[in-house]
């Protein structure tokens, strides 16, 4: 199967600083680490997300995944770039946008306060992106910062978006399966409302905190190829933040994820007469300008 994963995070604590890393997390995830998480009978590149490094490293971040993409598969990177900042985020934006593997940013919205998306300096900021033909990787939490993308879609028409893991709804868990609320596929569909918005089928796994099905996860999946439609849905593995699951011994990163989640998502795919390599490949492709 050939796999574009476009939602892969790489990084090194010996070689950046990342305050939010802890248990199993806080480890190198590099080359040798994605390689052995990876199926060899697979065709793989992948989308390098940044990692949430120190503010002041993002660009060293940048430059150090370049140094690796040849033996990670990355062939786009989505850099981080805080786009509040005013003349700091145009200098910032602009020397992002003269390396060759850079795609794309995200100034993680999840942390921000609801209606952080529709403030006039970050508005500013996401006007340079699209100004400079750069995609934003939305990555909310909940119902009101879902429907804040709306908005910011609404208003900038020609920022390419992508909402990362479906907005981060509430799943429960396989033995314990929440079904899709009826907020949560409402604000989706506002979101998808906009053509140049697309939806990584991603992080799903950490939400179920490990102790996830494809049985439980597809009615979500179900929802987005509602409200998006096949041509705007990509795979995103989400490793290694997907990959923590529970043990006799704790929290454990499972080294099979990537297979398994690839599986759960072309199977749905299949199961639904849907383009399998669209969404496993062509579709993140074309988001991000790899085709």
């Amino acid at each position: 199967m050939r796999v574009l994963d476009s939602h892969l995070h790489l990084w090194n604590p010996s070689r950046l600083a990342y305050d939010w890393l802890e248990g199993p997390l806080l480890a190198r995830f590099a080359a040798e680490e994605v390689a052995a998480a990876r199926r060899p009978e697979d065709e793989h590149a992948a989308v390098f997300v940044q990692a949430d490094c120190a503010p002041e490293q993002f660009f060293d971040e940048v430059e150090w995944v370049a140094s690796i993409a040849a033996t990670t598969g990355v062939e786009g990177i989505v850099a981080g770039v805080r786009l509040d900042r005013g003349a700091e985020t145009e200098r910032d934006l602009d020397a992002v946008a003269q390396h060759p593997l850079v795609v794309g940013v995200r100034h993680l919205l999840q942390g921000e306060a609801d209606g952080f998306a529709g403030d006039e300096a970050f508005r500013a900021g996401a006007q340079m992106l699209a100004e400079r033909d750069l995609t934003f990787d939305a990555c909310v939490r909940g119902v009101t910062q879902l429907r804040d993308v709306a908005a910011l879609a609404a208003d900038l028409p020609r920022l390419r978006m992508v909402l990362d893991h479906l907005g981060k709804p509430e799943v429960g868990t396989a033995g314990s399966p929440v079904a899709p609320s009826a907020e949560w596929a409402d604000a989706l569909r506002a979101v998808a409302a906009h053509e140049q918005v697309f939806c990584k089928l991603s992080g799903l796994p950490a939400e179920a905190g490990g102790d996830w099905s494809p049985v439980q996860l597809e009615p979500f999946f179900d929802v987005a190829l509602s409200a998006f439609g096949e041509d705007r849905l990509m795979f995103g593995s989400d490793w290694p933040v997907s990959a923590v699951t529970s043990s006799p011994r704790g929290a454990v990163i499972d080294p099979d994820v990537i297979g398994a989640w690839a599986d759960a998502v072309a199977s749905w795919a299949a199961s639904r007469d849907l383009a399998v390599d669209a969404i496993m490949w062509d579709n993140a492709a074309r988001f991000y300008g790899l085709a």
